[in-house]
């Protein structure tokens, strides 16, 4: 597998509560392991949050059995994560409130395996560009409720109060979801620092255009600056080699 991982704080932001890892090599029982967490919470909660909980997941899966499944691994591994880092924010009043989002992903024997918690999302690229997670967020279920218009006014103004997040109750839950992968496809995993400056179609262009893995990121990064950089800007973006995806 081929990756490419960057993260930018941007044009508004005066520092950086994204936090990335990315593995092509084993991590415990995992073939390969690609995490971003977009961390949230006053002063320096959130960079705290994102930081531990990149830090920590990597740590448990590292101790865990060779013969673990990969779903069974991420599940036990956010859960555990999610009650040290909420015990935290309980115990050190500088920590309260913080939690931060959570994409997960690792690929084995075709297939890709995925968690979320918030609003950062994983995209499939394969003759088009398909969102994998579900945005755990107000103005997404209002949209599944018939209740707002995406890309309303109204929906532009709440769009990141996210429903869910590691760390900001005893209890989580988390989404799971498996995609066959085939030759040519390609995976993106970003925070809304990119999502909120780029619609879909143009985040397509870039990485179905010219260039290796690393210029798509950069160009990512770039364009979403250019178009103001609001928040911090989080992407890695991985390319499957042959043996790992499953046969046309």
């Amino acid at each position: 597998m081929e990756i490419c991982a960057l993260t930018d704080t941007g044009k508004v932001r005066t520092s950086n509560q994204d936090y990335i890892y990315a593995s092509s090599r084993m991590v415990g029982p995992l073939a390969n392991l690609l995490l971003l967490a977009d961390g949230m919470g006053g002063a320096n909660a959130g960079d705290y949050a994102s930081r531990f909980f990149v830090e920590e997941l990597v740590a448990f899966i590292g101790r865990q059995p060779e013969d673990s499944p990969e779903v069974t691994v991420l599940r036990h591994g956010i859960t555990e994560i999610n009650h040290r880092l909420y015990q935290e924010s309980i115990k050190v009043p500088s920590l309260r409130g913080m939690g931060t989002t959570a994409v997960a992903a690792t690929v084995s024997e075709g297939t890709l395996y995925v968690a979320n918690v918030g609003d950062s999302r994983l995209y499939l690229i394969r003759k088009g560009i398909i969102q994998v997670t579900r945005d755990h967020s107000y103005v997404e279920e209002m949209v599944s409720l018939g209740l707002l218009k995406r890309e309303s006014p109204d929906y532009q103004k709440k769009k990141n109060y996210i429903t869910r997040a590691v760390g900001t109750d005893a209890n989580i839950d988390i989404d799971f979801f498996e995609v066959s992968l085939q030759p040519g496809d390609m995976i993106l995993l970003c925070s809304d620092g990119l999502t909120n400056m780029l619609d879909d179609d143009s985040i397509y262009s870039i990485v179905s255009g010219e260039g290796n893995l690393t210029e798509k990121c950069r160009r990512l990064i770039r364009s979403a600056n250019d178009n103001g950089g609001n928040d911090n800007i989080s992407v890695i973006l991985a390319e499957p080699a042959e043996s790992e995806v499953a046969p046309c």
